[in-house]
């Protein structure tokens, strides 16, 4: 017999290839089984390939390694079929570990079957030498090599089946079980190569007609490491792709649906908003009609709230709102809604059908939102208006008819006096079809010439002399005549309106005011009131300056009337604004002062010119010592703040001669003149010898 031996170098290089191609296997796996539609076809494709042609080369390499003391070749036609059986095992195991379920009796069956294979690749290559005599072998280490083929292959796919998953510490696991798997491959092939015998006078028939051996092993090394690598990379690349689309999928998912939380909820409180209020609405009310039920919408109003924020600020406010909430979710069903429609307004959608129930929710509501709301040590006391609507299934009964009555009734609730709930009766409709028939008309008031601004007078107390004018807004309406600010100014801060009437205001103020300059009136200046929205109006200082350069009006001639509360709502803030306002050259009084929170240490830093004391304390000043007392201590305010004094609402002489003596710088009032238009106020002013003492010899 001729004696064979081994390369050592080789058969490393052997081992190392099966490992690879081991851990090759296991890759693809993976990827085969996370593949979807033709992708997978592809990947199993090109993994069993990969996974043969590594296979097939540690086999081949494991024979280039043992030499004989004879030429050796190979039958290139033979050692191809190899190469595709092998493909083929390969082909046929990635499509196993790929199924839902693996069976013992599955996995056994194709054990057997991938371990055929594998002892056939490896026969089929031993044949591809064509000796002769023929190559004999040992009938027990041919066994056991075929039992190592068979126990191999199940090992295999047992471990690459559990092992196709990802996972964290996954690819470690796929290295070591690698290791093992390409332990296994080598051991089946040389123990078939140590099952072979070799006669004495063996020769090959392939020495020199086929393929010799030469650079051969150079070259499978070099062409099945190219194989794999490209594989294996190709198969990082896209599990990298994936994982990088995985988290573009699931970022977008994210954002999608936070982005459809913000689009139907409430940014502040995270309660439902109108547009998902309105949905679960028509829900409720299809619901209710299919199933002949009745529900309650409940709409509320926070009672003090307004008062609370324009005194301590959005930030006290806005916590306030959130206890609110809070507070209304934790006292209704899980089943109802709760939804914020915006600033203290706040809907219940119960599903409540009896009124008795409805009053028994609405007592729950008062007590729950009565008790005190402790924020930065402050304790706050708020209350609810409620507004109580049912659904009693009559078809032209609507979403936005329930919403209507329900809050046409909490308008009621608040003109009764707050902290209290009212049902909604359909004499209430009358109102808010009034309201709504207001406001198409306030839309239209501006084009159509109907707002008019009338100016009141402002006299020196010291001379007499007048100094100026407060502008008014009035609306001369077709049908109702003249309305007063106080019915449509809040309805057009509700609505937004009151961005355009002001700039309107403004620019017609200034307008007047320059033509009375033209005229010789270089002493006077005009007065204009700024609503909490004007003033925390983010492009209120470019429309100051705009308007004084259009009408070509100096900054001095105009003076900016804010309120105490809207000053102090956020101190710091209204501080910048009122400095960039300042240093434009323009005039700024604190308006109804005396009626809000000032601190003393923000007062002093705002570049006020005046302050204005409210009418309510001039109303009953010579009965009330009170008012007289707290008027006195604003003047001496003023002084030690260098601050001119404004008194508006003088009706009688005794008003203005005690608040000349008290010091106020000047005074305004029915007294000494209505608000009237434009021509009638020059008019009026203009008489000769109109003084204190002619305007009370006219009164």
């Amino acid at each position: 017999m001729l004696t064979g031996r081994y390369n050592i170098s080789l058969v490393i290089v052997s081992l190392l290839m099966a490992m690879l191609a081991s851990y090759t296997a296991l890759d693809m796996a993976a990827r085969v089984a996370a593949a979807k539609g033709r992708a997978a076809f592809w990947w199993l494709a090109g993994g069993s390939i990969a996974m043969g042609v590594g296979i097939w080369s540690m086999h081949f390499l494991g024979m280039l390694a043992f030499r004989l003391p004879v030429a050796m070749g190979y039958d290139l036609s033979i050692t191809v079929l190899s190469l595709l059986i092998a493909i083929a095992s390969s082909l046929f195991a990635l499509w196993i570990v790929c199924q839902s379920h693996l069976s013992w009796r599955r996995l056994a069956a194709s054990a057997l079957i991938m371990g055929a294979g594998v002892c056939s690749m490896h026969y089929t290559g031993m044949a591809a030498m064509r000796m002769t005599p023929p190559i004999r072998y040992n009938p027990p280490l041919f066994i056991l090599s075929v039992v190592i083929a068979v126990a191999a292959s199940g090992a295999a796919l047992w471990i690459a089946f559990h092992l196709r998953n990802r996972g964290a510490g996954v690819r470690r696991l796929r290295a070591a079980a690698a290791v093992v798997m390409g332990l296994a491959i080598a051991g089946m092939h040389y123990t078939g190569m140590a099952a072979a015998r070799f006669p004495a006078n063996t020769r090959c028939a392939m020495a020199e007609s086929g393929v010799t051996t030469g650079w051969l092993a150079l070259f499978i090394t070099v062409f099945a490491g190219a194989v794999l690598s490209i594989a294996l990379i190709t198969s990082v690349l896209d599990l990298r792709l994936e994982q990088r689309t995985a988290v573009l999928a699931s970022c977008l998912a994210d954002a999608k649906q936070e982005l459809q939380f913000i689009a139907l909820h409430d940014g502040l409180t995270k309660l439902p908003n109108r547009n998902l209020l309105n949905d679960r609405l028509e829900q409720e009310i299809q619901n209710a009609r299919r199933e002949r039920s009745r529900f309650s919408v409940l709409c509320m109003d926070v009672d003090g709230f307004r008062q609370i924020n324009d005194a301590w600020g959005h930030r006290v406010g806005d916590a306030l709102l959130v206890e609110v909430a809070r507070r209304l979710r934790a006292s209704i069903r899980t089943r109802d809604t709760l939804a914020r429609l915006g600033g203290d307004e706040f809907v219940i959608l119960a599903d409540v059908g009896e009124a008795g129930d409805a009053v028994s929710l609405a007592e729950k509501l008062l007590t729950a939102v009565r008790e005190p709301v402790v924020i930065d040590g402050r304790q706050l006391r708020v209350s609810l208006s409620i507004g109580i609507a049912m659904f009693d299934g009559r078809e032209q009964q609507q979403q936005g008819d329930l919403l209507r009555d329900a809050d046409a009734a909490m308008s009621h609730a608040m003109a009764l006096g707050h902290n209290g709930y009212v049902f909604f009766q359909s004499s209430m409709s009358d109102d808010a079809q009034t309201q709504l028939q207001l406001l198409h008309d306030l839309r239209q008031a501006q084009g159509r010439h109907e707002l008019v601004l009338y100016y009141q007078p402002k006299y020196n107390t010291q001379d007499g002399a007048m100094i100026g004018a407060e502008a008014l807004v009035r609306w001369n309406h077709p049908t109702r005549g003249l309305v007063p600010p106080g019915d449509f100014i809040p309805l057009a801060e509700k609505t937004g309106l009151i961005f355009q009437i002001g700039e309107w205001v403004l620019n017609e103020a200034c307008r007047q005011m320059s033509a009375w300059r033209d005229a010789g009136h270089t002493d006077w200046a005009i007065s204009v009131n700024l609503s909490a929205l004007q003033f925390n109006h983010p492009k209120l200082i470019d429309m100051v300056r705009e308007v004084l350069a259009q009408h070509s009006l100096e900054p001095r001639y105009l003076t900016l009337e804010i309120t105490e509360s809207t000053a102090m709502r956020d101190a710091d803030t209204s501080l910048v604004i009122l400095e960039q306002l300042h240093h434009m050259g323009v005039r700024i009084s604190i308006d109804d002062f005396g009626t809000g929170y000032s601190s003393l240490l923000y007062l002093k830093r705002l570049p006020a010119s005046e302050l204005k004391i409210d009418r309510g304390f001039v109303r009953d000043l010579t009965h009330d010592t009170e008012d007289a007392a707290i008027i006195a201590a604003i003047v001496a305010l003023g002084r030690a703040l260098d601050l001119k004094i404004v008194a508006e609402g003088v009706e009688t002489r005794e008003q203005q001669e005690y608040l000349t003596r008290l010091g106020c710088t000047s005074l305004q009032g029915f007294l000494l003149g209505r608000p009237m238009p434009a021509a009638q106020f020059l008019e009026a002013v203009s008489v000769p010898g109109r003084t204190w003492e002619r305007i009370g010899l006219l009164v």
